[in-house]
């Protein structure tokens, strides 16, 4: 077979997605607070788009976070941090204690240093210059420390060792390591941690959970020996094994409950009452309320709608100014046009997807979570006339606000569970709902079975296998009717 060259004409058919067709599947996707950062960055790429707000201009860009002073530490001139770190601690120091009497100035109070005019009573100040957000934990620690007696290079290190918390006020590093960091003695640096252990709240700098509970407990002359050995044995009351944290402590198995009852009333994570983080709310993007004939409508929520508007005055202007501007400006134009278009689609989808999700699950908005029927995105999507792709996207990082609370519009899909009476199917959502209040409700003497579980739902009409049970109970986070009947049996007061 010799070989040779010749021309073919072939036709086929291929789907090509343009980039702004990429951008608008990214724009369904995007929750409301993604959309609005998205936005924000177009705005400022475009000069001919403007968005409108209630203040009428974009929201302020949020503050730079404070630098650690271990960074501040790492960061300081080669020479003052090798030949001279005392002068560089003590300068963190003074950095520190300003932070201290801000904090104090924030909460109100005087604080070291603090003129006689400060504190609430200052005459001629206004009421509302004393009010200000709760302080972080950092702050709440570096007051204290500022306040306190100790040498200065003691409440420096304490004042680093604040920086090595967690969210939960534990101590995340070992102490020989950040010895070793800062150059600073096992007697430093022991000093510094009681310093540190002594502040409130009780248990902040511990190591271990343990410790966190003999500092709370400590602090309220509790902490005898059987208490202290239940502490060092926290596994055993964790696995409710009772008898034997009761003969390792020495402790009468009735003397035992009191014990465990106010190791319960301590504070594990005592960081979390401060903010570490700014919390960012959920907004919702459609509100379903019963309208004046009884029925339930749905409206967008406009807030979380940004609202993007072209400035044609300006671009008027621009393009006067020659070619290359008009040029500049067309292409602005044209970018600002699918950017509007995209969001109004966006919104029309969303309405359309919340809409027959409200109508087909409208005994959830009447009665509860009992009302929930069975759902799945091939439903909405041939409904409504979309592609199940699409059907995901819209209700992925959405949120439905109406008189039964806030929920994302994915919680309204479950699969079904046939009726062993014919009649219709059961949503998976209203039968773990039925469990979880089962369970709640048992007897703490006649605990509740998996099996126990089976017979009572099918009694109800729900055909359901012993295994589904145990999946939904464990999805739930319920233990084992055998660790229930431990828990329950009287020996740990709920």
């Amino acid at each position: 077979m010799g070989l040779g060259q010749r021309l073919e004409l072939r036709q086929t058919t291929q789907l090509v997605m343009t980039p702004q067709l990429q951008q608008a599947i990214r724009l369904l996707q995007m929750s409301s607070i993604d959309l609005g950062a998205f936005v924000a960055e177009e705005v400022e790429k475009n000069p001919i788009l403007e968005i409108e707000s209630a203040e009428g201009s974009a929201p302020a860009p949020a503050p730079p976070p404070e630098p650690r002073l271990e960074d501040r530490l790492r960061d300081a001139a080669p020479g003052e941090a090798e030949a001279d770190l005392d002068a560089a601690r003590e300068s963190l120091y003074d950095e520190a204690v300003a932070d201290s009497q801000a904090a104090w100035a924030g909460l109100g109070g005087s604080g070291p240093g603090a003129g006689p005019g400060g504190g609430y009573g200052a005459e001629g100040a206004d009421p509302g210059d004393t009010l200000s957000e709760s302080p972080s934990l950092r702050a709440h620690l570096a007051a204290q420390i500022g306040l306190s007696q100790a040498a200065k290079d003691i409440r420096a290190v304490a004042l680093f060792l604040v920086d090595e918390l967690d969210d939960a006020g534990y101590l995340s590093r070992p102490l020989p390591e950040i010895g070793d960091q800062l150059g600073a003695g096992e007697r430093l640096l022991q000093d510094a941690l009681a310093l540190l252990q002594s502040c409130e709240p009780l248990g902040v700098g511990a190591r271990s959970l343990g410790e966190c509970l003999a500092l709370q407990l400590r602090e309220r002359d509790r902490l005898d020996p059987a208490m202290q050995v239940v502490l060092e044995n926290l596994d055993l009351l964790a696995s409710g094994k009772f008898a034997r944290l009761a003969e390792i402590a020495g402790l009468e198995p009735e003397d035992l409950p009191e014990i465990v009852a106010e190791i319960r009333a301590l504070d594990p994570r005592p960081g979390h009452a401060f903010g570490h983080f700014d919390v960012q709310t959920v907004i919702p993007d459609v509100h379903v309320r019963r309208n004046g004939l009884g029925a339930w409508s749905l409206e967008l929520n406009a807030e979380a709608l940004p609202r993007v508007l072209v400035n044609n005055i300006y671009a008027t202007r621009v393009a006067a100014s020659g070619a290359q501007a008009t040029a500049f400006i067309s292409e602005c134009r044209s970018n600002a046009s699918w950017l509007v278009k995209t969001l109004e689609s966006r919104a029309r989808t969303i309405l359309r997807v919340a809409t027959e999700i409200t109508r087909h699950q409208e005994a959830f908005f009447d009665i509860g979570v009992a009302g929930l029927r069975p759902l799945t995105l091939r439903e909405v999507a041939e409904a409504v006339g979309m592609h199940e792709s699409t059907i995901s996207r819209v209700t992925s990082g959405k949120y439905l606000s109406c008189e039964r609370g806030l929920f994302e519009l994915r919680y309204f899909f479950s699969q079904g569970l046939a009726s062993s009476d014919g009649g219709a199917a059961l949503s998976a959502t209203a039968i773990r709902e039925r469990i979880r209040r089962m369970i709640e409700q048992e007897d703490p003497a006649r605990i509740l079975s998996d099996d126990t579980l089976v017979d009572l739902l099918q009694k109800d009409g729900v055909d359901i296998a012993r295994r589904t049970v145990a999946k939904y109970r464990e999805g739930l986070n319920i233990p084992s009717s055998v660790k229930r009947r431990r828990l329950k049996a009287g020996l740990i007061a709920r």
